[in-house]
């Protein structure tokens, strides 16, 4: 029998039998919350997505990985102390069991942090109109307090914050299976180094697009986890280049067996900028059902989908009138695609509020989220209670799912800003001669590809040469890339030439320089002038 494929959920009445129920609203959330049981946020509070999102009435139950965890995953046991927090809500009961410092002695009685006041989401507006939340050190009766959040806590992340982010993750992607979970996380790169450990073995092989995050494949070097390039075009992975590896793999030439680990990039992929259509997503699934691979869906950029790129001289394409339609104009996510349970998705606050907080979260089945935290009480322990606290503080109390999600269309149409500039700029100042692009749809990153075959040279220079030429060239003229062959991922260097370049941080003045000076490296090296 086929396995059943990535679904187009239709929303229904919650009260129909043996239907999906329908996805949760930012307008239901409320209403969710007031019929749900009163919520333990105290200390070392257990916590679980069960307690937050929706039944899934008619939702099947994801498949099972036994399949796919490795032996260090399969081995672990639940941590034995953290285990006893569960009578620490025992009516009247005294504890000298867990090793928790009384907060007696944090020296922090009160914080005080001043935030945007939706709509208003620039430092001038947040300067002007912003409002101070205030956290005080035994504030518990009001939702999360100091002497709670610094102490200790679970590796799901604390209750407050779970529910959150999983109600946002219900809202925005419902996924078609009736067991996921969210598990809070010290950021993507943290996931992604657990994944690793949880599913791959010495030896294995792992499936990526052929430019991809670089710290993707240095994670898994010294695992002694090789990555095998997938081709891409202007929308990222080609799923018939996936399949076509994985149809023709040959154990004993690669001296390995077929994998069947995917990790990819989705929207607004680095280094190149590429951003998987909804059809081109449904397209990878499908060959993940084929040949049982298990993705990791990395997806720090998931938010920064911009506006269409119209021109120099085109007008804007008119921004989204509602919530509702922001979340229709977003691509929809392989998770909610993800009628097995074969994804694990990788979120981020890193992009769309602040890196340093170091917090973000994995959605995947029961089972994987059970054997992810497992490993993360023995490693990480738990996010940062600091930035626990004031996420909390920011996206619950102060802007709640409304208030987060205008300021996610704000990103949009900032960004959309930025690489509006940059494009502008590559068109005005750059030799089309040598240098070409797609403008990117999602992102921070700019993609330049360049004929290096035209250099003067080019007959008898490696194009590892001619990189390091323009690399250094730009520098020479005050402007800083990145080397394209250093996001291959498989060290072969690539036979196309690329640079990458972001326009995340500088003013729009500063990128249209930069652009102007890379232009002068290109006509320098090339021979243009």
């Amino acid at each position: 029998m086929a396995p059943p494929t990535a679904v187009d959920l239709q929303s229904v009445m919650d009260t129909q039998v043996a239907t999906i129920s329908g996805p949760l609203s930012v307008n239901g959330v409320s209403a969710r919350r007031n019929k749900a049981p009163k919520m333990d946020g105290g200390l070392v509070a257990a916590s679980s997505s069960e307690m937050f999102k929706g039944p899934g009435y008619g939702k099947p139950k994801a498949k099972r990985w036994d399949h796919r965890l490795n032996e260090e995953s399969t081995s672990r046991k639940p941590t034995a102390i953290k285990s006893v927090a569960k009578y620490l809500k025992n009516p009247g009961i005294i504890s000298l069991g867990g090793g928790l410092p009384s907060s007696e002695y944090f020296p922090f009685e009160r914080l005080d942090v001043k935030v945007p006041c939706p709509p208003n989401f620039s430092e001038e507006d947040t300067k002007e109109t912003g409002v101070v939340t205030s956290i005080g050190k035994h504030d518990i009766a009001e939702g999360k307090d100091i002497h709670v959040a610094l102490n200790y806590s679970q590796a799901t992340g604390t209750a407050q914050l779970l529910r959150f982010i999983t109600e946002h993750t219900e809202i925005v992607h419902n996924p078609p299976y009736r067991d996921w979970q969210c598990c809070a996380t010290v950021g993507s790169t943290s996931a992604l180094d657990m994944a690793y450990r949880m599913f791959t073995t010495r030896g294995d092989y792992i499936l990526s697009e052929e430019y991809t995050f670089a710290t993707a494949v240095e994670t898994a070097a010294p695992m002694g986890v090789r990555v095998v390039g997938v081709a891409m075009d202007a929308q990222g992975m080609l799923a018939t280049s996936l399949n076509e590896i994985l149809s023709t793999w040959d154990e004993a030439a690669r001296g390995a067996k077929k994998p069947w680990l995917l990790y990819t990039v989705p929207t607004g992929g680095n280094p190149t900028g590429a951003t998987q259509s909804e059809q081109r997503r449904r397209e990878i699934y499908r060959v993940a059902q084929k040949h049982d691979l298990y993705i990791l869906e990395d997806e720090p950029y998931y938010f920064l989908q911009m506006q269409p790129y119209t021109g120099p001289n085109a007008p804007d394409v008119p921004p989204p009138a509602s919530h509702a339609e922001f979340l229709k104009s977003i691509v929809p996510s392989l998770l909610s695609m993800d009628v097995d349970g074969r994804v694990m998705r990788m979120d981020s606050f890193s992009k769309v509020l602040a890196p340093g907080a170091r917090v973000g979260w994995i959605t995947a089945t029961e089972q994987i989220i059970e054997r992810f935290v497992r490993h993360q009480e023995v490693s990480t322990q738990s996010v940062s209670g600091f930035s626990q606290l004031v996420l909390y503080k920011l996206l619950d109390e102060t802007w709640g799912h409304a208030g987060y999600l205008d300021w996610l269309i704000n990103l949009r149409l900032e960004y959309t800003k930025r690489r509006d500039v940059i494009c502008h700029a590559c068109e005005e100042f750059l030799p089309s001669q040598v240098a070409s692009w797609n403008p990117p749809a999602a992102g921070m990153f700019h993609w330049i590809k360049i004929n290096w075959r035209l250099h003067p040279q080019g007959s008898v220079t490696s194009m590892l040469d001619i990189e390091d030429e323009v690399f250094h060239a730009a520098i020479d003229r005050g402007v800083l890339c990145t080397k394209g062959s250093w996001f291959r991922a498989e060290a072969d260097g690539g036979t196309d030439m690329f640079l990458r370049t972001t326009f995340a941080s500088a003013s729009a003045e500063n990128i249209r320089e930069a652009i102007r000076r890379l232009g002068e490296a290109l006509r320098g090296v090339f021979r243009l002038e």
